[in-house]
């Protein structure tokens, strides 16, 4: 790896992300894998890297009041995100190899980045973000960090840089905790949430998309304990 390669952590964290994560592309060929794989469209990645931002608790607490507040905050985290991929994307491609920005995590909800009848992204970051050892999933289907909990923002970058990857923190794929838990199963305003971990994300886009008219409604993400 080139000395440029091996400081690219760092450079990112320099740029303002908090974790940053590497996930081999080869994990979402994995049969219990159900999602599209970048490599349907990007054959020539080796390397997908995961990079986020913490969201402020301030924006969370007062829901369900602030939506409006909460939202922005996370768009603003989407616009730090962009801001740094490109950055590096930038770099990786100067430095001779290929690179293409992924749509923040959150995208999949939405009416640019997915398909409209399965609501699926090109691929999944929150799996890559698995595969990169960043956390587990919780019965929200959001990735529970290891140290912030669901409260985060995402984005990646596809790339053929070899960047060393990194592997899952354990064999758990839902985090244990969330089995006894239940309060993001028992909060959701159109019971979206399964509690055997499945989601129903059209109740959960038409929430958001037409009763609050396009805010975020975040009480999953406000109620868990982790």
């Amino acid at each position: 790896m080139s000395q440029e390669l091996s400081g690219f952590r760092e450079r990112a964290r320099g740029l303002g992300a908090d974790f940053v994560g590497i996930a081999d592309p080869e994990g979402f060929n994995n049969p219990d894998y159900t999602g599209n794989r970048p490599q349907a469209f990007a054959p020539w990645i080796r390397s997908i890297v995961v990079l986020g931002v913490i969201i402020p608790k301030g924006c969370v607490e007062p829901l369900p009041k602030g939506r409006a507040e909460y939202t922005n905050t996370l768009m603003a985290g989407t616009v730090s995100l962009r801001t740094m991929g490109f950055t590096l994307a930038r770099d990786l491609e100067r430095q001779g190899y290929r690179a293409a920005l992924v749509p923040s995590e959150g995208s999949e909800f939405g009416t640019w980045y997915a398909d409209r009848e399965t609501l699926k992204a090109d691929l999944s970051l929150k799996y890559a973000a698995w595969l990169a050892g960043l956390g587990e999933y919780g019965l929200n289907q959001l990735l529970i960090t290891h140290e912030n909990g669901p409260r985060i923002r995402m984005t990646g970058i596809l790339t053929d840089a070899p960047l060393e990857p990194d592997r899952p923190s354990g064999q758990s794929f839902v985090r244990s905790e969330c089995a006894s838990c239940q309060k993001c199963v028992k909060i959701c305003p159109v019971k979206a949430i399964s509690a055997d971990g499945t989601i129903d994300p059209t109740l959960c886009r038409d929430y958001m998309f037409s009763t609050l008219g396009g805010l975020r409604c975040g009480m999953c993400l406000k109620v868990c304990p982790l």
